[in-house]
């Protein structure tokens, strides 16, 4: 297993950014793990939001003194059409896994397995942290290892492919705790006691968050062929058809003779797990080619993390029309930037624009259009959902919130806690989202049965009292 390589940083770097009691909080936690071992396992170093996240916490891991590394397993070609198809299906596509689709999953486990089980230390992991249906079936094929087991589901499982899940499930079934974005996301066959919630959070000290003042932006994009005096729009996403790329091409040209020169930017990055981004690339490709407003970009063509910085502070509005939506961490990139969001209501996207702060969720390309219209005809309007975008996204949506929920579930499990069902939760955290709670912030709160909930939005409180029979 080729192990990837990050850089050091500080948590004391992020004072200037991230709220104290959450900076706080997570050196207490880190002090009681200071020594552990903990192993990540994914796919791929880069091309994803996993790899991202990954590379802005292990050294945040390492800087609270927790021995953290990051490792990618092996697979060819064929896995990872395999694991492609249980992505799509466990976000809700029809068709399930052949005979020999399964066969080749299960062998690349076995083999990733004796390679790990090979390796020098194997057996004094504390903790291992495997993300996503890759690698999932890794631990099946382990033996010999007192480590808990984490498996962390990045991807939107509200209405899996029954029989794939079921398929995964026996897999995961062999964990000591799993992780998914959103309570929505947890399937009803995992027992409750072992799920925890934990959305994932952007590092507004990576390249992509820097700031950049506007100058430098500018002659970003006007190198790559965007002219920075005309409107622009902009999505950055993975070219996947869940993020309907083809439906941002068609509200762009419903609302493109309103606003005289509008630009069009799809923005998307290849990975080594995800053999279909090249089919709908030449989707958008043949969809575009004839309409010099639209550019097409990926990061083979020159485009990376500085020049996603630029778009996202440059354009009017971003988009991000996805239909199914593991979480969506470019909307809590721009609107770190201040920039508003036109967005679909799907996956982790809500969360992030609750109470409408930072943007407005739409169902459809007549409404996307519509909403992109608006926004870009009312600037005042469009600051003001930037402004308040950017502080839900400094209380809840940064790295150390992130690596304080991964460090205290490790807490846990160090000391013989599980991970508990996330709605019975009351105090530090939103019973319905799982977000840590500005302490005596009590905003949005409601009392039931003598008991005082608190909340992150309105919309957290009001779905909460809706659930009947839950405490």
């Amino acid at each position: 297993m080729q192990t990837v390589d990050v850089g050091e940083l500080a948590v004391s770097a992020y004072r200037p950014v991230a709220p104290d009691w959450i900076l706080d909080a997570l050196a207490a936690v880190g002090d009681r793990l200071r020594g552990a071992r903990v192993l990540h396992l994914s796919a791929t170093p880069y091309g994803g939001g996993v790899s991202e996240l990954l590379r802005s916490a292990i050294p945040l891991y390492r800087d609270l003194g927790v021995h953290a590394t990051w490792k990618i397993i092996n697979g060819g070609p064929e896995f990872f059409a395999v694991t492609k198809k249980i992505h799509n299906a466990l976000q809700g596509a029809s068709e399930p896994l052949t005979p020999a689709e399964r066969a080749v999953y299960e062998e690349t486990a076995r083999r990733n397995a004796a390679d790990f089980a090979a390796e020098r230390g194997f057996a004094d992991w504390d903790f291992v942290f495997v993300h996503d249906p890759q690698p999932a079936a890794i631990q099946s094929f382990v033996d010999g290892m007192a480590a808990h087991w984490v498996w962390r589901c990045h991807i939107d499982t509200s209405q899996p492919q029954p029989e794939t899940w079921d398929y995964i499930g026996k897999f995961v079934d062999g964990y000591d705790a799993t992780v998914f974005t959103l309570a929505d996301f947890v399937p009803p066959s995992l027992s409750a006691d072992r799920v925890d919630v934990i959305p994932p959070a952007i590092d507004p000290l990576s390249p992509k968050n820097l700031s950049l003042d506007d100058r430098t932006a500018h002659a970003v994009l006007n190198w790559i062929g965007i002219d920075p005096a005309l409107p622009l729009i902009t999505q950055v996403s993975r070219f996947d058809p869940w993020k309907d790329p083809l439906g941002v091409i068609d509200a762009y040209r419903l609302v493109r003779d309103e606003v005289p020169g509008l630009q069009l930017a799809l923005v998307g990055s290849m990975a080594l797990d995800d053999p279909e981004a090249w089919d709908v690339y030449r989707m958008i490709s043949d969809a575009t080619r004839h309409d010099p407003g639209v550019h097409v970009f990926t990061n083979f063509t020159g485009v990376g993390n500085v020049e996603v910085n630029a778009f996202q502070r440059t354009s009017a509005v971003m988009v991000q029309k996805s239909i199914r939506e593991g979480f969506g961490l470019v909307v809590s990139e721009a609107l770190w930037k201040k920039t508003p969001v036109v967005a679909g209501r799907a996956g982790g996207i809500p969360l992030q624009v609750a109470d409408g702060a930072g943007g407005v969720l739409v169902d459809s390309v007549e409404e996307c259009a519509r909403e992109l219209g608006a926004l870009l005809a009312d600037s005042a309007r469009a600051a003001a959902l930037g402004t308040a975008g950017h502080q839900r996204v400094k209380r809840h949506f940064l790295i150390p919130r992130l690596v304080l929920d991964e460090l205290s579930l490790l807490d846990g499990l160090a000391h013989g806690d599980r991970p508990g069902s996330l709605m019975t939760r009351t105090g530090d955290r939103d019973p319905v989202c799982g977000l840590y709670l500005v302490p005596g912030d009590e905003s949005f709160s409601l009392l039931r049965d003598g008991v005082r909930h608190r909340f992150c939005s309105a919309g957290c409180r009001d779905t909460f009292a809706t659930r009947k029979g839950r405490p």
